[in-house]
């Protein structure tokens, strides 16, 4: 199995995603103008921003902490250990390659969430990708095979990847047993998602940064305790990323494609642009300005946040500490560890226990509520299969404790794989709306006066999406 599962990962990565993200990322940079660079600069007010609460959804703020806790899971650490060891420091450098071409996918599936959303029964926005499939596409058969996708993948395969991590991280620091971590990490999950998508969505908003800080402080204590080896750390990154050390011996090639390949996996594990996770967040809020693309501009801070700050900070805990031996990958969240001790002391190993329980309890319950929105667009959440789906969340995190990691993270990837095809094909068809949405925010920005999307103004838009989604907004 895990040789079968190892070829198929060669020829979607190998072959096939490696050029369609990069493709789609820089399509998308095109077709909107270059917004990621443009809009680097004005993330900060972008942010203030997110924070005005409107009617009918989360305010961009919750959506923003409730995607990037999905994002920020055991990947920015595990993860980034895994990548360094099987495509070396070099892996790094494709990490952040990948992270500012994807802002730009971000920004695409975002916005196009936004677009295409619509009220449930509650009164709550929801969308994604299956929706954008179903109503701009108008192919709903799409949708569902996306659905399906997801709800394999986030309602049972990367919640054993989360719990493995935190199994193994807690053995690692306290000898604790992985069916006990497993068991508790359940209990807790199970109780956070019965709250809902608010009640979640509250948690987020003051869990997510509160977390990514205590780990960004820590790598800053480490770079700045170790300040003199930074520069060695940072020149070895970019010369392996290109080969330039290994030319002379003719690895050239060889090396070149495992970092690519190691640094765009895990990057896109990490950040999800592309992948048509983070758009079933962000389709939840109401946005402010009330324009789509005003979502997707707020999205792209996560991917930044993920891949830019967070990665990194796990790189150069990892890179600071030394060579690592090529250990199995069960041993990814160890490493971290081991790091982590090597370089400040004993305190460190509990210290990133405690960091992974968080990053991937975070992780799981979004994980949930991501499932849990594609049962609606399915027309297949009554309370009975609700509870199925969390009784399943809960059995996987149980089993994730026990299972090997390498066999675990190979699931993943082909899963993520076939996520990603499904949902970048259909962003790509639907770049023209992309372009028109991007289009229609600058222009607004470049009169000096707040944008404002009027449908009236774009008939076929008009007709595809949801009565009532875009009609009481606020006209100038």
């Amino acid at each position: 199995m895990p040789d079968f599962l190892s070829f198929i990962n060669e020829i979607l990565w190998g072959s096939i995603m490696i050029y369609l993200l990069l493709g789609a990322g820089i399509w998308f940079t095109l077709r909107s103008g270059f917004i990621q660079f443009r809009y680097i600069r004005k993330f900060g007010k972008s942010l203030k921003n997110s924070i005005t609460p409107q009617p009918g959804g989360l305010t961009s703020f919750q959506a923003l902490c409730t995607s990037l806790a999905a994002r920020v899971g055991s990947g920015n650490l595990a993860g980034v250990a895994l990548a360094i060891s099987a495509g070396g420091p070099g892996a790094v450098f494709w990490m952040w390659v990948t992270a500012i071409i994807g802002m730009a996918t971000s920004f695409a599936e975002c916005s196009l969430a936004q677009l295409y959303k619509e009220k449930d029964k509650s009164g709550q926005f929801r969308g994604g990708p299956a929706w954008y499939m179903a109503r701009g596409l108008g192919m709903r058969w799409m949708g569902v095979l996306f659905s399906v996708f997801l709800l394999i993948a986030y309602g049972l395969i990367f919640n054993t990847v989360q719990a493995n991590s935190v199994a193994h991280a807690m053995r690692y620091a306290f000898q604790c047993p992985e069916w006990l971590t497993g068991a508790a990490l359940a209990i807790f999950i199970l109780l956070t998602i019965t709250t809902g998508l608010k009640g979640v969505a509250r948690l987020m908003q003051w869990l997510v940064p509160i977390m990514a800080l205590l780990w960004v402080a820590a790598s800053l204590f480490v770079v700045a305790t170790h300040l003199s080896m930074v520069p060695k750390v940072i020149t070895t990154i970019f010369q392996s990323a290109f080969g330039w050390r290994e030319a002379a011996s003719g690895a050239l090639g060889y090396t070149i494609s495992q970092a690519l390949t190691a640094g765009f996996q895990r990057g896109m594990f990490s950040n999800e642009a592309g992948m048509g996770s983070t758009p079933n967040a962000a389709a939840t809020a109401a946005s402010w300005p009330p324009h789509p693309a005003a979502q997707g501009i707020v999205q792209m801070i996560g991917v930044f946040t993920d891949s830019i700050i967070i990665c990194s900070a796990s790189a150069m805990i990892v890179l600071l500490a030394g060579p690592m031996s090529h250990t199995p990958g069960a041993a990814g969240i160890q490493l971290v560890q081991q790091a982590l001790v090597n370089l400040s002391g004993s305190w460190g190993a509990g210290f990133v226990s405690v960091i992974v329980i968080l990053f991937a309890f975070s992780s799981i319950v979004v994980n949930y509520l991501y499932a849990e929105n594609n049962l609606i667009f399915l027309r297949r959440d009554s309370r009975g299969t609700l509870w199925l789906l969390r009784i399943g969340v809960v059995l996987m995190v149980m089993a994730g404790s026990l299972l090997s990691l390498p066999l675990v993270w190979q699931l993943a990837d082909v899963i993520m794989a076939l996520m990603a095809i499904t949902n970048l094909t259909a962003i790509l068809l639907l770049s023209p709306v992309v372009t028109l949405i991007a289009r229609d925010y600058l222009r607004q920005r470049k009169l000096g006066v707040q944008p404002v999307f009027d449908a009236s103004r774009y008939p076929e838009i008009e007709a595809q999406i949801a009565p009532g989604s875009w009609d009481d907004l606020p006209r100038r």
